[in-house]
């Protein structure tokens, strides 16, 4: 989870939108990338303007360009401002193409300069019914199947959540540092998902650097801070440990609800890359435990898990690219594998015992499958 942000949603499908979620950048003329039916989508540091405002429900391409000088993404808004998807490192003068599933009905597309803030926000409606089309069966059954993944991972997190609570509420710092980390390996597996209901991310995984005006700090980067920095649990922790509960067990209860397609799948794969990029390699997400390869690892399995449920599909339309992306995931998880330590509760050595070149090989690993994996969504909608 990056430093400064929204509630963030997910591209992994949360809601029609999630095909516009392929937004990332904010528009340009149309034809100047993306091909002549792509919605341009061009951001700078002070606009946000799309190509359209109003097109057909269904499969939808954005082409997005950043025309400013800093860093930016943009995020995909359902009414009530509930995130539906955002990409992340849109760099200065770069491209970007993203394939989703619409459904009908009204967005917000929000460009944000620096990655910070509210954004800069167009309305967009999607119109109609989309193209109605026989869905290929062999997409069916990998949306069953991850929608079974992510219940799963909901599920068992709940118990390892609660192992850690109790040993927050006990008192016993020793217990709480080892159950830590691997209570939240489901949630980063899963992500994407997660935190396209905006009201949970802030409450259980948003650093303290990434906090809202008036937003009271609370969830797992709260209880790291006190464990690891402070050394000691007090009553404020306790409670914030039965909170914690509570509000993953919302978030059990409602995944569920998520509406998942092939295209969301793919985009929140590339997500959960963008995920390690932002806050993993660089050592902001877990700055007091150094547990950051844990989340890392869970990260990378559950973008894994989303292409290995859509390769069917991907490896017949490009073969080519399923084969770059079996090598690319395959050479990441050596790498991981290098810093395995079986004594550590979470499996790996902590962090901050990682060196410059390692973690330069990690940020490599990771940006060469970001690349083609960016492509997966527009594989699977052919």
């Amino acid at each position: 989870m990056k430093a400064v942000r929204l509630p963030r949603g997910a591209a992994v499908a949360v809601t029609a939108a999630v095909a516009l979620a392929t937004v990332p950048g904010c528009t340009e003329k149309q034809g100047e990338g993306g091909g002549s039916e792509a919605i341009q989508v061009t951001a700078s540091d002070t606009e946000c303007n799309v190509s359209r405002t109003t097109f057909p429900a269904g499969h939808v391409k954005l082409a997005v360009r950043n025309t400013g000088a800093k860093v930016t993404e943009v995020y995909v808004y359902a009414p009530g401002d509930r995130i539906v998807t955002e990409r992340e490192n849109i760099g200065p003068g770069t491209r970007a193409d993203i394939t989703a599933e619409v459904k009908a009905g009204s967005y917000e597309i929000a460009c944000k300069p620096g990655m910070q803030g509210d954004g800069i926000r167009q309305k967009v409606t999607a119109t109609g019914q989309g193209a109605a089309r026989a869905g290929d069966p062999r997409l069916d059954r990998a949306i069953a199947e991850y929608r079974r993944y992510v219940q799963a991972q909901a599920d068992e997190t709940l118990p390892k959540v609660e192992k850690f609570a109790a040993a927050v509420k006990a008192g016993d710092v020793a217990r709480a540092k080892k159950a830590y980390a691997v209570s939240r390996v489901g949630w980063e597996r899963t992500e994407p998902v997660a935190e396209s209901f905006g009201d949970i991310d802030p409450k259980v995984d948003v650093r303290e650097d990434g906090l809202e005006q008036g937003q009271a700090w609370t969830g797992w980067h709260r209880l790291e801070k006190a464990l690891w920095q402070g050394g000691r649990i007090g009553d404020e922790e306790k409670k914030l440990a039965d909170r914690l509960v509570a509000d993953l067990k919302d978030w059990q209860k409602r995944v569920g609800t998520a509406d998942i397609t092939a295209t969301g799948m793919a985009n929140g794969a590339k997500e959960l890359l963008d995920e390690v990029a932002t806050g993993k390699v660089t050592g902001e997400e877990e700055r007091y435990s150094h547990t950051d390869l844990a989340d890392f690892h869970a990260n990378v399995e559950g973008a894994q898990k989303s292409y290995e449920l859509l390769k069917p599909v991907a490896a017949e339309k490009d073969p080519a690219l399923a084969k770059e992306l079996d090598e690319r995931f395959a050479a990441l998880f050596r790498l991981l594998d290098d810093h395995r330590d079986k004594g550590s509760p979470d499996g790996f050595v902590p962090y901050d015992t990682v060196g410059k070149d390692d973690r330069k090989k990690l940020s490599d690993g990771v940006n060469a499958l970001a690349e083609p994996l960016s492509k997966l969504a527009a594989a699977v909608a052919g």
